[in-house]
């Protein structure tokens, strides 16, 4: 049985999660079923929604969170809420592993909630003890917390060196 690998990308290009979708798809494209977790996304557009329903049943994406900005435009009291939603999609996250349903797992941005201390500060390492031996593990974020490396099979680091006149290098 072939052992799953724990990607790390991470860095304040823009691509993080184009990166971690291409692989997504490039696995479902073999067979393989694939999982996304979003986190600290706000509300996904009707628009990509609709898109990324197509690529259903191999590349299943979910979000729990229900404010339609990003988490650290909220108030205090948007916080609050939405930090239930971030433990219900880490919580998603531990069952996918616990149970098999995928041969890949995606937690998209998932950096930043480890950073932010959002969850548990051993939230990583329950993760990957839940982990079948086989299942591939995505892990993409702004920055990558202090330890976080070590668990990683590859860590890739997105730099913007010169930002187009359409975009500007600050997330991804």
């Amino acid at each position: 049985m072939k052992k799953g690998k724990v990607h790390i990308i991470f860095g304040t290009g823009m691509g993080k999660t184009a990166m971690a979708l291409g692989r997504g798809v490039s696995a479902a494209m073999h067979g393989r079923k694939v999982i996304m977790i979003q986190f600290l996304k706000g509300v996904l557009s009707h628009e990509t929604a609709d898109g990324l329903k197509q690529l259903e049943p191999a590349f299943k994406v979910f979000r729990f969170e229900k404010q339609n900005e990003y988490y650290e435009n909220l108030s205090e009291e948007g916080k609050k809420e939405e930090l239930c939603n971030i433990q219900n999609g880490y919580n998603f996250a531990k069952k996918v592993l616990c149970t098999g349903e995928c041969d890949m797992l995606i937690l998209d941005e998932f950096l930043g909630v480890l950073d932010q201390k959002l969850v548990g500060d051993d939230a990583l390492e329950t993760l990957l003890a839940a982990r079948e031996e086989n299942v591939d593990l995505i892990l993409t974020g702004k920055v990558c917390p202090a330890g976080a490396e070590e668990h990683a099979d590859e860590v890739t680091r997105l730099e913007c060196l010169k930002p187009s006149n359409d975009h500007a290098c600050m997330n991804g």
